[in-house]
């Protein structure tokens, strides 16, 4: 992981050791704000339209104006992928409710968003993709319209050092019974019939772009897919999980709460997907990732 020296900031790139935002911004003290990430191959971006098509979602749902419209977006984050020589990782992007002086809750009529965006060189397909990830069960804390991808972001980063100092690498999320998501991604399991389990859409759940492209590449597959919620149990006696980012992408789950899902290994489903979702995208699947052709 490591931050490219290029950065963008409302209207012009600067070095991202240079940028300075407001401590007045509404992002800083209200996490009034929209994210999104999109991921690098080969220096293309990849299902870079879903993430623009939530991001403007999101925005129009919090209240912020879109500071950049059609091909403005795509304009900007080209150009960070060239000023950084980006081959591989992740683009970030925050749009906050911008800054103007004071500190009150409602704020103007009409806010004047800061817009901020950075790279991350990272390989996407790693040791994780490879060996595997474990998580461990929690309470969901979130606010109820995780549909929006927004900076508020805290329930998530106590669930990362909770799963940390369980010896796991993130959380499946709990509510009500059922798993909502991952501690950032959204959550599947291979269940004992051998169908494909994921969460239907609801402001429940973020609707992750990752996720759609997955779902796109079922048709052939020969996997049966059914959307609906799945419980803990369901979860631990699972032939397989696993979990779908941007960051991520396909990670398979070997362990929850310390016992083994199926194998304890990654799956021929999970293997399959991975291998559809990095074909789709541009990889050269049998050099980067030989373990999904078995």
């Amino acid at each position: 992981m490591t931050i490219c020296t290029t950065a963008y900031l409302n209207g012009a790139f600067c070095s991202a050791a240079d940028a300075r935002i407001s401590p007045f911004d509404r992002g800083f003290l209200f996490a009034h704000a929209a994210y999104e990430v999109t991921a690098v191959y080969g220096g293309h971006l990849v299902d870079f339209g879903g993430h623009m098509s939530r991001l403007d979602r999101t925005l129009a749902g919090i209240g912020i104006p879109n500071p950049l419209k059609g091909e403005g977006w795509g304009k900007v984050h080209r150009d960070l992928i060239d000023y950084n020589t980006l081959t591989e990782g992740l683009i970030y992007l925050q749009v906050t409710a911008g800054a103007y002086g004071m500190r009150d809750f409602a704020g103007p009529e009409e806010f004047e968003p800061t817009v901020f965006l950075y790279a991350d060189a990272r390989p996407l397909i790693g040791e994780a993709a490879r060996d595997g990830i474990r998580a461990v069960f929690l309470d969901d804390t979130r606010w109820k319209r995780r549909d929006m991808k927004t900076t508020q972001l805290l329930s998530q980063a106590l669930a990362y050092r909770a799963a940390r100092d369980a010896g796991a690498d993130t959380a499946f999320l709990v509510e009500d019974g059922r798993v909502t998501e991952a501690a950032s991604a959204n959550a599947w399991i291979v269940d004992a019939e051998g169908q494909l389990v994921t969460r239907d859409l609801s402001p429940s759940i973020l609707p992750g772009i990752t996720r759609a492209g997955v779902l796109d590449l079922l048709e052939g597959s020969g996997l049966h897919l059914v959307e609906r919620a799945f419980t803990p149990d369901e979860a631990l006696g699972a032939k397989e999980a696993f979990t779908t980012s941007a960051g991520a992408m396909i990670a398979p789950v070997i362990a929850i709460n310390g016992q083994a899902i199926g194998s304890g290994k990654p799956g021929p489903v999970t293997r399959q997907i991975q291998r559809l979702y990095y074909q789709a995208m541009g990889a050269d699947v049998a050099a980067v990732a030989p373990w999904t052709m078995g």
